[in-house]
């Protein structure tokens, strides 16, 4: 199972405006993952297609891979903060606010989904249903109607 990341650093964003969108693609196929953020109308959007781009082929040069992209999914995408870069703003009466213009380090890891093994039946032979565990055997219905008279 081949396994790539992506990582692109001190991006002018903050981290948790980041996470939002991310949260979107985490799970996702790829081809699902990149029509996702073409449609979200956030700005940080098109920095993480880019971050997901690269992941995709980082996964094609690594020895081992199938070739077929549509088995990529994203297996683990995040935001982490990085550093705040410190601006003065006037205020009144001759004080200073502090602003932090913030940054953020967005990772995106892509994996391949194993092939599915799919288990055919024989025709004819349809699966019996187990009862749940922890549920009591049925009573028949004049069993049912007896304890019903004996609460009375």
């Amino acid at each position: 199972m081949i396994q790539a990341e992506a990582t692109a650093r001190y991006v002018r964003t903050s981290a948790q405006k980041a996470g939002l969108v991310l949260d979107l693609i985490r799970g996702k196929d790829v081809n699902r993952a990149l029509a996702t953020l073409q449609f979200t109308r956030k700005g940080i959007a098109a920095d993480i297609e880019k971050v997901l781009r690269s992941a995709i082929a980082n996964a094609q040069n690594k020895d081992g891979f199938s070739g077929d992209v549509d088995r990529l999914f994203v297996s683990a995408c995040y935001a982490n903060q990085g550093p705040s870069q410190k601006r003065v703003r006037p205020a009144p009466m001759g004080r200073a606010f502090r602003v932090l213009k913030r940054t953020a380090h967005l990772t995106v890891h892509v994996s391949e989904r194993p092939e599915k093994i799919v288990a055919v039946a024989p025709k004819g032979e349809t699966p019996k249903r187990r009862p749940r565990a922890g549920a009591a055997p049925k009573k028949p219905a004049a069993a049912k109607r007896a304890a019903a008279k004996k609460k009375r």
